[in-house]
């Protein structure tokens, strides 16, 4: 089934994204742009709040070329404890100089990919990233004033890049501006995750979250994998 990813900036806000029931805690800093890293001591807290009940991923910032600063990037966070460090994918000429470095770190770390398809069309790529050993892949919009996921591409692409990943048995993640309304139409095609950070806030995406947006979402999430949990159920009744 499809898990709520709620991106937080505080041991207060993942306390919260906890109590609204998210499947996997994002540590973010949504102020330094679409992957931005929050500092170290914010993230070894906000592990430690967490204390296992929930994975936490933590981003390590917009770095689009280097591969020394990808590997120090992608080590500092790592060493904060998180399950899973989420790294950025800008263009193919990036991700082809820096394969052997994704290569190296995945075999110490759990990496998942973010590929921004408002710079470059990931499709052609996904091979290469699990094959380099990343655990998993993420859809994202690196420009939020473009349009969230649904709008940049169109759904029939969005279901080729989530049957190719999880043919390959990695997680699997869609975000980038999502709101509410794009659940329905996504959850038929059965991503790892929905990520949310926007849709969560009183306001826009930098300001805080709140209790009743998590809740909207999550409760939303349950009201449109129900139909599917119960066909799932008659067609192993049969």
């Amino acid at each position: 089934m499809t898990g709520m990813l709620a991106s937080v900036c505080s041991v207060d806000e993942a306390a919260q994204a906890l109590q609204g029931n998210a499947d996997l805690i994002d540590c973010k800093d949504p102020t330094r742009g679409a992957l931005g890293a929050l500092d170290t001591e914010t993230i070894r807290l906000i592990v430690e709040y967490v204390g296992g009940r929930r994975p936490v991923s933590a981003t390590s910032g917009d770095i689009a070329s280097g591969i020394h600063q990808l590997r120090r990037a992608i080590s500092r966070i790592a060493d904060c404890g998180v399950d899973y460090v989420k790294f950025g994918v800008f263009s193919e000429q990036q991700l082809r100089s820096q394969t052997a470095v994704i290569g190296e770190l995945a075999q110490r770390h759990r990496l998942v990919a973010v590929c921004f398809i408002d710079r470059f069309d990931p499709l052609p790529l996904l091979s290469m990233l699990a094959d380099a050993g990343c655990a998993g892949i993420m859809l994202d919009t690196a420009d939020k004033h473009r349009g969230r996921l649904t709008e940049v591409w169109p759904l029939a692409k969005i279901r080729q890049f989530v049957q190719r990943v999880n043919a390959r048995g990695l997680l699997c993640g869609l975000a980038g501006g999502l709101r509410r309304d794009d659940i329905p139409q996504l959850l038929p095609l059965r991503p790892g995750y929905l990520g949310f950070r926007g849709a969560l806030c009183r306001g826009e995406r930098h300001t805080a979250v709140d209790s009743q947006a998590i809740a909207a979402v999550r409760d939303a999430i349950h009201a449109h994998q129900a139909p599917h949990r119960r066909d799932n159920l008659a067609v192993n009744q049969l």
